[in-house]
């Protein structure tokens, strides 16, 4: 009974450590023109927003250089850390994020925007109390 309950044991052990090994030894290669998460002739820039979202476009900082615009469309996401979407409207200037774009002409077309910390949204509410003294 007792070998049967080893055996048992030893399988199993060996089991986990092939499935783990076979988990470490998976990597992923880009080669091409399929580089970055969106796909052909992609670029990306890390700073942070300098103003917050209008129509369709925002401006955004990277480093010491002036802002620059970058226009984005319905099909654009934007992202926290842990990769929740978040509504434009939630976005706000001096927020950290990096932009991942392709060029089309003089404009930055955003496909991704993944923002560097995640979004708290503080909602503030007032109560009054009245009381009547006789």
């Amino acid at each position: 009974m007792k070998d049967n309950r080893l055996t048992k044991m030893l399988a199993i052990g060996a089991a986990c450590v092939l499935a783990a090994s076979a988990a470490m030894a998976q990597t992923t290669t880009s080669v091409g023109a399929n580089v970055g998460p969106v796909g052909v002739g992609l670029t990306t820039s890390t700073g942070a927003f300098a103003a917050a979202p209008a129509n369709d476009y925002f401006t955004f900082r990277t480093g010491t250089a002036e802002p620059v615009r970058y226009y984005y469309t319905p099909e654009t996401t934007i992202v926290d850390p842990t990769g929740h979407t978040v509504a434009w409207t939630e976005v706000r200037s001096d927020m950290p994020a990096t932009v991942h774009y392709v060029r089309q002409g003089d404009r930055m077309i955003v496909k991704r925007v993944v923002l560097a910390k995640p979004v708290t949204v503080t909602k503030e509410t007032t109560t009054t109390t009245t009381t009547t003294q006789p």
